[in-house]
């Protein structure tokens, strides 16, 4: 009985959180209306949601990880990082799109600069980070666009999973091969830093430590976390991860104009206007 309530209720919530995405609508934290309500019973959701996205015309093409700069984590009430669903649709080259986003029906948005791992094969729990890193064949650049559908981003890490991961879209620079200097590559995807500036003249300064170390230590926190969860699908050749804001994630507003510099690491930083 207890378990057929739960398989109720997770249906039920899936397709209020479906019913949300896009409107601009926000609604009371789940983790208010239900006590017991964890990452659990949150990763079914994020399943749930993912199964219920096909239909309309979206496919899965990767995973995000969220909340991996721990200096975030008061701020939100977060205790910890979490992950969830990109899609074909959230997914954009910032070339292709113009270097643009638009913002409509994204209640409360905010930017991220990230950087984004491509496998070529899957990878597997116990890998150590350069394991991990020869199941990569590109990296990239971007950013990732993020909205609360809680009023005043106040949310647990469970009721974060269960709202899409807060993912909204990313959008990516240009694709760096990692196959001929992976060395080289371990070493910049550790070290280097980076600088968000808004047109307004806002400026945030990050580095690779900030997620959870680095890019390579976060992949290797989603495998782990992928595998204590049995709703959780493992990761498979072809997907892309994006490994977490790099600085503060900044409050988006239609008109601005946001821009990256990078140190220490072959990669241009990138620009995008959101509309």
């Amino acid at each position: 009985m207890a378990d057929m309530k739960r398989s109720h209720r997770v249906a039920r919530i899936a397709e209020e959180m479906l019913a949300v995405l896009g409107t601009g609508r926000q609604v009371a934290p789940l983790s208010a209306r239900f006590t017991d309500f964890g990452l659990e019973e949150a990763y079914e959701i994020a399943a749930r949601v993912c199964d219920m996205r096909k239909p309309r015309g979206e496919t899965s093409v990767g995973r995000k990880i969220g909340f991996t700069n721990r200096a975030a984590w008061g701020g939100y009430g977060i205790s910890g990082p979490m992950w969830n669903y990109m899609f074909d649709s959230t997914v954009h080259d910032l070339a292709a799109d113009s270097g643009t986003f638009a913002l409509a029906g994204f209640p409360e948005p905010r930017i991220e600069p990230e950087i984004a791992l491509h496998l070529a094969r899957a990878p597997r729990v116990g890998m150590s980070e350069s394991e991990l890193l020869e199941c990569i064949d590109w990296v990239a650049h971007g950013f990732e666009i993020v909205h609360s559908i809680f009023p005043g981003w106040q949310f647990t890490a469970a009721d974060a999973v269960a709202a899409y991961g807060v993912h909204s879209g990313l959008l990516l620079g240009e694709r760096h091969d990692v196959s001929a200097a992976r060395a080289q590559w371990a070493e910049m995807l550790s070290g280097f830093s980076v600088e968000l500036v808004g047109d307004d003249g806002a400026r945030r300064s990050g580095h690779a430590a900030n997620v959870l170390g680095g890019p390579l230590t976060a992949l290797r926190f989603l495998v782990e976390e992928l595998a204590r969860y049995q709703a959780s699908r493992p990761l498979g050749a072809g997907e892309i991860v994006t490994t977490g804001t790099l600085t503060e994630a900044m409050p988006a507003v239609a008109g601005q104009t946001w821009s990256t510099e990078l140190r220490g690491i072959g990669m241009r930083g990138v620009r995008l206007r959101l509309e």
